[in-house]
């Protein structure tokens, strides 16, 4: 239950930081250029609580609808305006004005990432030394002649000094199929320069575990013991598994590992079995039948049990910090990286080269904030970055009702001389009103399948 709260708050707090950013673009833009601004909303519908500030006596307002906002601006469009105040509307500016205030909002998406990236880059990240604990076998990166124990020095000449340090840039080569180029440390101490042609990976496998699952590379793994380190309900709940409970044994079989644990319970879905528990106060037996689930088309067993992660040594511990300049270069090139790589997604995606699964909802996103809120500051300013440049790009998207939409109204109107007819508006806006509904609709449904999964 706790766990719950804790993702809530984090979800109410990233929303609130968004949104708040976001319009605070559109809103200082407006003051800035002589536009009168009526009302600062974060949420729709009924206020929950409002506030006037300011000479133009400006309405802040928290709305009882928290998935958005908006700046309302004085403008003929939407109602009467007295004559000594019509050179402050809105819909009265030049075309350069109103397509500044229109972009603002995105824009300031944008530098708050670039923000949130530089403070996290000067703080430092925590990572683990880039050495390769596994290869899988009979994966590319076996063929390719990569070993357990190689240390990754560079990826096509960039230094590499922690595992996943350019996972971004290497899914964006996986997107375009590229070659990349590696450079090893084998455990003799042999430099050795190897090759990977990602045009042998199918694009619609390209995800954010195709490093490991399709790459076949895997960064230093600890041994993990068949310790529970999280009861996640049931069945293990109600079967009376507790955290810190060993699982020796299993029908008999002997437990060695985590992974012989995961095998024998994936393969028994609605089997009943009998555990051999190590406790504090002894040994003990537990009935448990594990759940089906779907996975990948096939039914496999769950008991819905986290491992205890076991400590990596002090000795591949890194820290990875920059000077105050050196994080803002960083942080602009992983801003710019990150958005490309969106802007690839989504027209992969109309494509139909990568599965729409890949869209996410309010569900996923704030099962998201609320585990890099428990992990630290560092890792929630991290997820609020990579939010806030989907929510940049989403809003630049030329759909009505967004603010790509005006921006490609305000385009015709620069290039026709005058602006678009109510009549193409009202229609746009039908048109735009739908597709966010659709996706919406993708977006939930996405969620609750990865949920009930």
């Amino acid at each position: 239950m706790l766990g719950v709260i804790y993702t809530v708050l984090a979800f109410i707090l990233a929303l609130a930081v968004l949104i708040i950013v976001h319009e605070f673009g559109h809103y200082w833009v407006a003051k800035t250029v002589g536009v009168k601004v009526l009302r600062f909303s974060i949420g729709f519908g009924k206020p929950l609580w409002s506030k006037y500030i300011g000479q133009d006596r400006t309405e802040l307002v928290v709305a009882a609808i928290p998935l958005g906002g908006y700046v309302k601006m004085l403008d003929e469009m939407e109602g009467d305006v007295p004559e000594a105040q019509r050179h402050r509307a809105f819909n009265r500016q030049p075309i350069l004005k109103r397509t500044a205030i229109v972009a603002a909002g995105p824009i300031f998406n944008f530098l708050f990432a670039i923000v949130a990236y530089w403070i996290v880059f000067m703080a430092g990240i925590d990572g683990i030394k880039p050495v390769i604990g596994k290869v899988a076998q009979g994966s590319i990166a076996e063929h390719a002649g990569f070993r357990n124990g190689d240390e990754l020095l560079a990826i096509d000449g960039m230094e590499v000094r922690s595992w996943g340090q350019h996972r971004l840039y290497l899914f964006r080569k996986a997107l375009d199929g590229a070659v990349v180029d590696f450079e090893t440390l084998d455990v003799q101490g042999v430099k050795r320069a190897i090759r990977i042609d990602f045009a042998e990976i199918p694009i619609e496998d390209v995800d954010a575990a195709f490093i490991e699952k399709k790459l076949g590379l895997y960064g230093y793994l600890p041994e993990i013991r068949p310790i529970v380190g999280s009861v996640e309900g049931d069945p293990a709940s109600s079967a009376g598994l507790l955290v810190d409970d060993e699982i020796v044994e299993v029908d008999g079989n002997q437990i060695s590992d985590w992974t012989d644990l995961v095998q024998i319970i994936s393969s028994n879905p609605g089997v009943d079995l009998r555990l051999t528990v190590k406790r504090a106060d002894g040994l003990l037996s537990i009935n448990i039948t594990p759940a089906a689930s779907e996975e990948n088309g096939k039914t496999i067993g769950r008991i819905n049990v986290r491992p205890k992660l076991p400590v990596v040594p002090e000795r591949l511990h890194v820290k990875l910090r920059y000077n105050p300049f050196e994080a803002l270069l960083h942080s602009t090139a992983q801003t710019w990286s990150m958005s490309i790589l969106t802007l690839k997604m989504l027209y992969k995606m109309v494509k139909l080269e990568v599965s729409t699964k890949n869209i996410s909802g309010p569900i996923t996103i704030a099962q998201y904030a609320g585990y890099s809120a428990q992990i630290g500051i560092e890792q929630f300013l991290m997820f609020l970055a990579v939010v806030s440049i989907s929510l940049g790009i989403l809003n630049l998207l030329p759909i009505p009702i967004l603010d790509g939409g005006h921006l490609l109204y305000y385009l015709i109107e620069a290039v026709k001389g005058s602006p678009v007819s109510e009549n193409v508006m009202h229609w746009g806006q039908q048109i735009g009103l739908l597709v966010l509904i659709g996706i919406m609709v993708l977006a939930f449904y996405n969620d609750l399948t990865r949920l009930f999964q």
